[in-house]
């Protein structure tokens, strides 16, 4: 198996075009039909093809949490990525499961179709963590086709329509309360994702050994903050944060009030000795923009940008 070097940039998939097949898959938690039907709606407003895997609104017999059997998510997935026709592989929802069919995939066939497209977030972070260690592919953490964030919010759809169809225009991401929590620029390879999946997946075969050389992403959502300390001081102990050249925080939708959490991250984060920028953002919040993991990009923590070295896409 050959995994990928955090600092180097991994291979960018092509753009979508007019008409672009697009396939839509649920790879954790359950989906709403009607959250579903007015996503795909959405596509289709952008000229794409949107086509729904078989299993997406299955339900797991025993656990409810999931969104059909770890075989049949797994196997939805793996088909989409090898279809030909298929341009990009968009996720339904979070919620949790991704890492219960990770291992299921034949990841020899995914990186001999190619790399495609890829959106999720949340749960998803343990597929971007497998598609960058176990292919090399660069992903987009964004929006969901059945997620709320997606359907409510006109930000959230037109930074995820830029990104697909014209990415040339999303190279400079910023947010109007962004700020830095330790000043100074940084440059390096995106990666991350929802903060406690990144430390649920440590030591396991999809994950990274570590985040040296990139710029790190994290959000979360619906935690304490003594909980998102705990993750935070066991990437820390485990070293994954070893050699990270800056760190970019986005949202903590639902968690404790951001004055509690502020100082906790600045005592875990500060004495990395690297830049930190927070509240660009990303994530669980409302109009979160996307981000490419697998891209070299530019922190300026004092300006509060993330600008991308090329677009995400080719």
């Amino acid at each position: 198996m050959t995994q990928s070097v955090p600092s180097a940039p991994l291979t960018r998939p092509a753009r979508l075009a007019p008409g672009a097949r697009v396939a839509v898959v649920a790879p954790s938690g359950p989906v709403p039909e009607e959250r579903l039907s007015a996503g795909l709606d959405l596509l289709r407003g952008w000229d794409l093809d949107p086509v729904v895997a078989p299993h997406v609104l299955d339900r797991h017999p025993d656990f409810a949490y999931l969104a059909g059997t770890d075989a049949d998510r797994a196997a939805d997935l793996q088909a989409a990525w090898c279809d030909p026709d298929v341009d990009a592989v968009l996720c339904a929802r979070g919620g949790y499961g991704a890492q219960r069919m990770v291992d299921l995939l034949d990841w020899d066939a995914i990186r001999a179709a190619g790399p495609k497209v890829f959106v999720g977030f949340s749960d998803i972070t343990a597929l971007h963590e497998a598609f960058a260690v176990r292919a090399g592919f660069v992903t987009l953490h964004g929006p969901m086709t059945a997620g709320v964030d997606f359907l409510k919010n006109a930000r959230a759809q037109d930074h995820l329509r830029a990104t697909l169809l014209a990415p040339e225009t999303a190279l400079t991401i910023t947010a109007g309360r962004a700020a830095p929590l330790v000043p100074g620029r940084a440059r390096g390879v995106l990666l991350g994702g929802c903060l406690s999946l990144l430390a649920a997946g440590l030591g396991a075969p999809h994950a990274r050994p570590s985040a040296r050389g990139g710029l790190l992403c994290l959000e979360d959502v619906g935690e304490e903050t003594y909980r998102l300390d705990r993750y935070l001081t066991q990437l820390l102990r485990a070293g994954w944060l070893d050699g990270v050249n800056g760190v970019v925080l986005g949202s903590w939708a639902d968690c404790s009030p951001y004055s509690e959490i502020r100082p906790m991250l600045a005592d875990r984060l500060g004495g990395l000795g690297v830049p930190v920028v927070e509240e660009l953002g990303f994530g669980h919040g409302e109009g979160a923009p996307t981000i490419p993991f697998g891209v070299t990009a530019e922190l300026d923590a004092g300006e509060g940008t993330l600008t991308l070295d090329e677009p995400a896409l080719l």
